[in-house]
C-alpha cells in the first residue's frame, strides 16, 4: 500500500486530489478514474496552434452592418488570445473611412457609440476589390504566388483548430461577393476537402451570417467540420440596432447575440459549444439559426469555446530545478566611455507639412495683357457706331 501511494505520488499532476490511504478497491478505482478523466480533459482536444479567417463579401455603405459584425468577430478572437499573425482579415469594403460616416475612423457595433470596434490596431490583410471568390478559396488551400506576404497567408498546419466566420448577402447555396460575382456552397465544400488533404486543419469551425445560411453547409463531406448558421433554408436573417445619425443598421441580429455571449467568455472559462448553439433563439433572431455537428468527431458537449475563439499555449511541464546565477540578476551592459555619444540623436528638421496644408495662397496683383485691352477698346467703338452712327461722334469729341 505505502508503495502505491508513493508511486501516484510521484506520477500525478494532481496530489492534493489523492485520498489519504487505499483501504477500499473502490477508492482505488475512483481515484484511477478520475486521474484518466483529468488527462482526457487535458489532451481532449489535440491542437496546438489557432487561425481565424474573417471575411465581410459587402460593399456600398448600407451594408454598413457586415463590416461591423466581421470587425466585432475580429475584436473578440483577439481579446481572447488569437494575434494578428493568426488572423486573416478581409473587408470588402472600407466604412471607417467612407465620406458618409459623420464620425471618421470609426466603425460601432452598437447603437450607444460606446465601442469602436475599429480601434487603432486594426490590420486588415485583404481589402476592397481583393475580396474576391479566387483569393478567398486560395487562401484557404494555400495555392497562392510566391511573392504573397506572409500576412496574406494561411499557415496553418495538421494541428491547427481553425475559425472561419463569413457575413454577406446570400441565397440558397450561394453566398455573394461584392455583387458582382458569388461561391456556391459546392466549391466552398471542395475547398475544405482541399484542406483536409493538404493537412491544413485539425479541426474547422465554420460560422456564416447570411439569408438561407444553412444552404451553405449542406454540402460540407470532410471530416472535423462543425458548422453554425444565422438562418435556415427559405429564411431570412434580420439586421439589428438601427441608428438614425449614421441612418443605417449597425449589425445582424444573429452576430449581435452571439458577441454579446462572447463577451461573457475569457481564455479560462469552461463554456462549451452546445451553449453556443442556444444564444439566439428564434425569438431573439426572428429566424431560425442552425448548426450540423454530425461531420465533427468529438461531442460538442466537450469541445470548448476557447477551442476555436482563443489560443493554445505551449507550456511545458518540468520536475527538475533550474539553477539561476544570482550574479546575473541587474547585470547592465556597460558602454565605454569613448563609445558614448556626447550629444543626443535628433531627428531632421521637418517641412511644416500642417501649416503649408492651412495657409492661405498669397494674394497676386492682376495684370490683364495688352491686347487684352485693345480688344476691348475696339469691341466698344464697334458696339457704338452699330448703335449711334457717325453722326454722334461730335458730342463724344
Amino acid at each position: 500500500g505505502q508503495n502505491a501511494m508513493f508511486l501516484f505520488h510521484s506520477i500525478s499532476p494532481y496530489p492534493s486530489l489523492l485520498p489519504l490511504s487505499f483501504h477500499h478497491h473502490s477508492e482505488f478505482h475512483w481515484f484511477c478514474f478520475h486521474c484518466q478523466d483529468q488527462a482526457e480533459q487535458f489532451f481532449r482536444s489535440g491542437h496546438t496552434n489557432n487561425w481565424a479567417v474573417l471575411v465581410c463579401t459587402s460593399r456600398f455603405w448600407f451594408n454598413y452592418r457586415h463590416v461591423a459584425n466581421t470587425l466585432s468577430v475580429y475584436r473578440s478572437v483577439k481579446r481572447l488570445g488569437i494575434p494578428d499573425s493568426h488572423i486573416v482579415l478581409m473587408l470588402a469594403d472600407d466604412m471607417a473611412c467612407n465620406p458618409r460616416n459623420p464620425k471618421p475612423a470609426t466603425v460601432f457595433s452598437h447603437k450607444n457609440m460606446e465601442l469602436n470596434v475599429y480601434g487603432d490596431d486594426v490590420e486588415v490583410d485583404y481589402r476592397s476589390y481583393e475580396v474576391t471568390v479566387e483569393n478567398f478559396l486560395r487562401v484557404l488551400t494555400g495555392r497562392i504566388p510566391p511573392s504573397t506576404p506572409r500576412s496574406k497567408r494561411l499557415l496553418s498546419d495538421d494541428r491547427s483548430n481553425i475559425l472561419i466566420y463569413m457575413t454577406g448577402h446570400g441565397g440558397n447555396g450561394f453566398l455573394k461577393f461584392q455583387d458582382s460575382e458569388e461561391i456556391t456552397n459546392v466549391e466552398l465544400a471542395d475547398a475544405f476537402e482541399q484542406m483536409w488533404q493538404k493537412r491544413r486543419y485539425n479541426e474547422l469551425l465554420f460560422i456564416i451570417d447570411t439569408c438561407q445560411g444553412a444552404s451553405m453547409y449542406e454540402r460540407f463531406y470532410s471530416p472535423n467540420i462543425m458548422a453554425l448558421a444565422s438562418s435556415q433554408v427559405g429564411e431570412d436573417s434580420l439586421s439589428h440596432q438601427p441608428d438614425l445619425g449614421i441612418g443605417v443598421h449597425l449589425m445582424d441580429r444573429y452576430t449581435f447575440y452571439v458577441l454579446e455571449f462572447l463577451e461573457e467568455i475569457h481564455p479560462a472559462s469552461q463554456t462549451n459549444m452546445n451553449d453556443l448553439f442556444q444564444v439566439c433563439p428564434r425569438s431573439l433572431c426572428v429566424s431560425t439559426p442552425g448548426h450540423r455537428t454530425d461531420l465533427f468527431q468529438r461531442d460538442p458537449q466537450n469541445v470548448l469555446i476557447t477551442d476555436f475563439f482563443g489560443s493554445v499555449r505551449k507550456v511545458e511541464i518540468t520536475t527538475e530545478t533550474v539553477a539561476l546565477d544570482p550574479n546575473l540578476v541587474g547585470l547592465e551592459t556597460r558602454v565605454p566611455n569613448d563609445e558614448m555619444a556626447t550629444e543626443p540623436l535628433k531627428y531632421a528638421e521637418q517641412l511644416p507639412v500642417a501649416q503649408i496644408i492651412h495657409q492661405k495662397p498669397k494674394q497676386k496683383d492682376w495684370h490683364p495683357p495688352g491686347g487684352f485691352i485693345l480688344g476691348l477698346w475696339a469691341l466698344i467703338i464697334m458696339v457704338f457706331f452699330k448703335t449711334y452712327g457717325i453722326k454722334h461722334m461730335k458730342y463724344i469729341f
